[in-house]
């Protein structure tokens, strides 16, 4: 289990991917909470709280990412927008892109994942679709499942058509592709295996870009997260092929 306690020190300046009058988007950093929650009651360190500190204003989460989640996430500077904002969340007229690296390789390179998923909170039944396709794909000379001589794992993109709880681990969890590092919906086996071989501890999913009109100019935004160093530095690890983007791992990632 990450003690995301002990990583507060590595959340002093938020990386501001955008900014204007209105919005600023952020790369969030894996193991940050967006908001204070009562799931983590103790919890001090909000992305909420430290974007207000860093720019100086007063701003609201438009969406949430999960907390072991990075990437792409999105702030209304203006109360007055949030409404606009949250509508085109609603309405599933915003386009998502995350990238995971999972457990084995999908037998189909793309598609779509069409299965209900329970309300965490109703227990209703609802709708649910993720489409995927495979990026890169990769083979390792170690058996992590006891069952055969070595171990393949895929890049996978993924587009959450809908936006359900943990749509995208559940889904991809419901195909026995476990993504790497998800402690609730995935494979212990898999996470242990990483934390031991590649001292990786994180939930291996990134928004990778987020794309709405904007409230006020009505053009189309688009904004994008460059991967954080922990999964650049895992695509390197497993030896994935064919790179689908260039790296650029700092010192500190290495």
């Amino acid at each position: 289990m990450i003690n995301y306690k002990s990583t507060i020190f590595k959340f002093p300046v938020l990386e501001i991917l955008f900014e204007d009058e209105y919005l600023v988007a952020i790369n969030k950093p894996s193991g940050l909470l967006v908001h204070r929650t009562s799931i983590a009651a103790d919890e001090t360190v909000f992305a909420l709280q430290l974007l207000r500190d860093q720019i100086g204003q007063h701003v609201s989460p438009v969406h949430r990412l999960d907390r072991p989640t990075s990437g792409v996430l999105l702030f209304s500077k203006k109360e007055e927008i949030l409404p606009l904002l949250k509508e085109q969340f609603s309405d599933r007229s915003v386009q998502k892109n995350y990238l995971a690296i999972v457990r084995g390789i999908p037998g189909e390179k793309s598609g779509l994942i069409d299965h209900p998923l329970r309300s965490e909170r109703s227990g209703r039944m609802q709708e649910a679709q993720t489409s995927y396709q495979v990026l890169a794909e990769a083979e390792i000379p170690f058996d992590t499942t006891g069952r055969y001589p070595t171990s393949r794992y895929s890049l996978l993109e993924l587009k959450p058509e809908t936006g359900r709880t943990h749509q995208i681990r559940r889904h991809l969890a419901h195909m026995r592709h476990y993504i790497i590092g998800d402690k609730k919906h995935g494979d212990n086996k898999q996470n242990q295996f990483f934390e031991k071989h590649f001292r990786m501890e994180n939930l291996l999913l990134h928004a990778k870009k987020l794309e709405l009109k904007h409230p006020v100019s009505h053009d189309i935004l688009e904004v994008a997260a460059p991967l954080p160093d922990h999964f650049q530095k895992t695509c390197l690890d497993l030896g994935f092929s064919p790179l689908p983007f260039e790296f650029s791992i700092s010192t500190s990632g290495k």
